[in-house]
């Protein structure tokens, strides 16, 4: 009897250990990619205005990266880059998708090319079950209601808001303010393509979560890995917080924001906790937080940084990164912070093929480079190239809060960041380790430095193709 107990304990053993190995090989994936939230918002990334305690606990078991970019200060290419693993001017999109006239107008695409590299098409392959969950805007708003289905580009099941097509929950405004609520729609109630169902404006991230949660239950009934998107359209305007939020405020803009910030960190700790108290999912699941682009001007803060959403300063384009896996991170990095690794979404998208042993697509290059170990906490990785940037073609400056241009290209290289117009004027170069405010132009001190980011970038720039911000645009409509 002893002998087989002990036989017994060994067998499970074995078999704790081959199934932990097996479930490693393919863990889950959340992202979590928030709208127009500031690059110091959160209080886990010194934001002082109010307290995000459920992702700060996201943060403190995790690794902080206060280096990392998204590949667009504006968010539907944002999306594109995340999704893809390319730089989104190569699908002809480079700034939000609206109605088709205005998207024809810019030199863009209506919609994401179903040819695209898809991570979620990949992972699903790999034997994911995949969910997206929020905001999509990557074609199916407005008036372009043919857009392919969210389900068509690699996931099993979604559910999103009024910038995509398929189950969508629209919001009503409610300022309780004594009058009916108001619909926000843009024109996706006259779609179809889609069940609707109307949910007030401040719980539409809960009506994502919970559909998120009930897909997570699923893939854990069916044994299967999940890949799952939570992508709120909070904290983008319109501000309608909950009454018991709102009822704090000055009801001025900025107030309302915070507000909104608040709830939306309120409603994702269900998803949290969810994760987080179940040992088979802690131990093997990867959540990943980001902002598709710097905050509305006037709403969220990225200070230190100069700039905010649609510039190609720093405010614009860095986004905070925050990623938890204490089963998968290395031993002593939870709640420590990299300084020092330079990354972008590009990379993420990149790395999470390797994390999730999914083969890459066929036939092509992926512009992001693999930085798993470094997400893991196992090196501090520095980017071998440049990461580049375009400004969305609609957004030139001398709005938004600032009354200059808005720079048309950018670079980030190690501690250099270089930004120029398309035909050469307003160079600006910035050490950024010096410098992370972008206030002292080393341009003249450094003109080696300069000439060589300005050859990369307009080398970059010419191999994609040209939208109405390009100067040639008029000459080929």
């Amino acid at each position: 009897m002893i002998l087989d107990r002990i036989q017994f304990l060994l067998f499970a053993c074995l078999t704790c250990v081959t199934t932990s190995l097996h479930a490693n090989e393919h863990p889950n994936v959340l992202t979590v990619f928030i709208d127009d939230m500031g690059w110091s918002d959160l209080s886990c990334f010194d934001g002082r205005r109010t307290k995000t305690e459920h992702i700060d606990r996201v943060a403190a078991e995790g690794i902080r990266f206060t280096n990392f970019y998204v590949n667009s200060p504006i968010c539907s290419p944002s999306r594109v880059a995340l999704s893809t693993g390319q730089y989104p001017h190569r699908w002809r999109i480079s700034s939000f998708l609206s109605n088709r006239q205005i998207n024809r107008q810019r030199g863009m695409d209506q919609w994401l090319d179903l040819k695209a590299p898809m991570l979620a098409r990949q992972v699903h392959e790999a034997g994911y079950a995949t969910g997206h969950f929020g905001k999509w805007h990557m074609g199916g708003q407005r008036d372009v209601g043919e857009a392919p289905l969210i389900t068509e580009y690699g996931f099993d099941q979604s559910l999103t808001n009024f910038e995509g097509l398929g189950p969508r929950v629209l919001p009503l405004k409610d300022a309780y303010d004594g009058k009916p609520p108001k619909k926000h729609a843009l024109g996706s109630d006259n779609l179809g393509r889609g069940p609707i169902r109307w949910e007030d404006r401040s719980v539409v991230t809960a009506a994502f979560v919970d559909e998120a949660l009930s897909f997570i239950n699923q893939t854990q009934s069916d044994g299967k890995p999940f890949f799952v998107n939570v992508w709120p359209d909070d904290v983008h305007g319109p501000f309608f917080p909950p009454k018991v939020l709102r009822d704090r405020t000055d009801e001025s803009k900025r107030e309302l924001y915070y507000a909104v910030l608040d709830a939306m960190d309120q409603q994702l700790a269900k998803l949290f906790d969810r994760i987080r108290e179940d040992p088979s999912l802690k131990n093997n699941t990867l959540i990943l937080i980001m902002s598709d682009n710097g905050p509305e001007d006037g709403a969220g803060s990225a200070d230190p940084l100069r700039g905010s959403k649609t510039w190609l300063y720093e405010g614009g384009i860095r986004s905070p990164l925050i990623v938890w896996g204490p089963g998968l991170l290395a031993d002593g990095v939870a709640g420590t912070t990299n300084d020092e690794s330079v990354l972008c979404a590009l990379d993420i998208n990149r790395s999470l093929y390797a994390i999730t042993n999914a083969d890459l697509p066929n036939g092509v290059l992926l512009d992001g480079e693999d930085f798993a170990d470094c997400l893991l906490g196992k090196t501090k990785k520095k980017r071998d190239s440049p990461i580049f940037w375009r400004r969305p073609p609609d957004r030139p400056g001398f709005g938004h809060g600032m009354k200059e241009d808005n720079p048309d290209l950018a670079v980030r290289d190690g501690k250099w960041k270089y930004l120029v117009n398309y035909d050469g004027s307003t160079p600006m170069l910035y050490d950024l380790q010096a410098d992370v405010s972008e206030s002292n132009n080393v341009c003249s001190e450094n003109s080696a430095v300069a000439a060589r980011l300005h050859k990369a970038l307009m080398d970059w720039n010419a191999g994609l193709p040209i939208d109405a911000g390009h100067p040639a645009w008029k000459a080929n409509p």
